[in-house]
């Protein structure tokens, strides 16, 4: 089973919200997930994140694949593998 760290979309039209979570990557964007560790708002001046950075850590550890956009927010956190 491939695994990867992607965003999941939430929030209402023309204002989304997102949750940082780790799913199977053939499950669809805003399916089921095995576990959520963060959010990222892009609606506000500059965008705001929250990272559990233990959980991220283990999940790297154990090879789950960051999409781009999480990348560079695990970058910004200064969560490296």
């Amino acid at each position: 089973m491939a695994v990867k760290i992607r965003l999941r979309r939430m929030g209402q039209k023309k204002a989304p919200f997102y949750r940082i979570v780790v799913a199977d990557s053939r499950a669809p964007r805003d399916g089921k997930c095995i576990e959520e560790i963060g959010t990222y708002d892009p609606n506000t001046d500059p965008s705001t994140f929250k990272v559990d950075e233990e959980l991220a850590k283990k999940w790297l550890a154990n090879g789950a694949q960051p999409t781009e956009v999480v990348s560079r927010i695990f970058k910004q956190a200064g969560i490296e593998k």
